[in-house]
């Protein structure tokens, strides 16, 4: 069965919790989700909050609606493939999880872990190479899954764009939460996994 915009929309905010429209867009790859979205509001499955971080977000009933749109959304060929790429995303996630934490912290002077402040460009430059060395890797990962499903293809090109504005001088488009960063998308391929194959979080996944 093909996403539906339906879908697609109640599966986005499942995964990301709470979405502005642009963010929704972003993450679907659809350019009109106006007409959706009401239609979602008014059966409230969906609700729009206001305020100094607002969105789009999931009602108690669209979360009790989401697993039966999965089921009907995900195909057994789809998920044989998802589920490779599940396999195969595990241990490319601790890898990912160093090269954040190198980016993010560094040894000091005399030893001790410190925020990295960014002022070293080689530093940088090394930790930026790790992460097109886990990229390609996650590309690899997700081919199973992208090959079976235009959704989870998505990701590779999130993945791509993201890391094209970290080589290009952008420091909040590598970690910076809630800014389309590549930390974001890996967060958010991580948790449409789960949820898309129906398993808890377990020792393996991390934290």
């Amino acid at each position: 069965m093909a996403d539906t915009e339906r879908f697609l929309v109640v599966h986005a905010l499942k995964v990301k919790g709470l979405a502005s429209a642009d963010d929704l867009a972003e993450i679907t790859g659809r350019s009109d989700l106006a007409p959706v979205l009401d239609e979602l509001t008014t059966e409230e499955l969906v609700k729009l909050r206001t305020g100094r971080v607002g969105g789009y977000a999931l009602t108690k009933e669209g979360r009790e609606a989401h697993p039966a749109l999965v089921a009907a959304a995900v195909t057994d060929e789809e998920r044989t493939g998802i589920s490779a790429t599940y396999d195969a995303f595990l241990p490319v996630n601790g890898r990912f999880k160093e090269v954040c934490t190198r980016w993010q912290v560094r040894s000091g002077p005399g030893g001790d872990q410190q925020p990295n402040d960014h002022s070293d460009e080689a530093y940088d430059a090394s930790v930026v190479s790790e992460l097109g060395e886990v990229h390609a890797a996650a590309v690899a990962a997700l081919a199973p899954a992208a090959s079976v499903s235009p959704r989870f293809a998505r990701y590779g090109e999130r993945f791509a764009a993201a890391l094209e504005r970290v080589r290009g001088g952008d420091q909040s488009a590598f970690a910076r939460p809630m800014s389309h960063s590549y930390h974001d998308v890996w967060m958010e391929l991580h948790e449409d996994l789960l949820l898309t194959l129906g398993r808890e979080r377990d020792s393996a996944d991390g934290h």
